[in-house]
């Protein structure tokens, strides 16, 4: 997976960058077909004082593109919420694709039924 980490209004630390890499490790393990992603680590100081931490992450996928953003006064804590976000999307995904799908009820054979002759 090529992975982009940028900051806007920030410095990216490797303690960060690290830090948002093992967390992404974690929708990986969930689905691994991640083509590329881009995370954006940016502050805010014209929002309100709790919400000035923002996270952005663009993952595109084999077959879509996911988008997910939070905001938080602490940027680890919006990394958290961010990364809730978007495993919990990756796996809905996941289901989507892998299709639980079942036959119809006209297509499955019956076994041990016996249909009345026609008349």
């Amino acid at each position: 997976m090529n992975l982009k980490i940028s900051g806007h209004h920030l410095e990216v630390t490797p303690a960060l960058r690290e830090y948002v890499i093992t967390k992404l490790d974690r929708v990986l393990r969930h689905f691994d077909q991640v083509i590329d992603g881009n995370v954006v680590l940016s502050v805010d100081n014209y929002r309100e004082k709790d919400r000035r931490q923002k996270v952005e992450v663009n993952l595109h996928l084999k077959g879509k593109d996911i988008f997910v953003e939070s905001a938080n006064g602490d940027l680890y804590a919006a990394i958290d919420l961010v990364i809730d976000k978007l495993d919990r999307q990756v796996v809905r995904h996941k289901d989507r694709v892998q299709g639980h799908q079942h036959d119809a009820l006209k297509h499955q054979s019956a076994v041990g039924v016996e249909l009345p002759p026609p008349q």
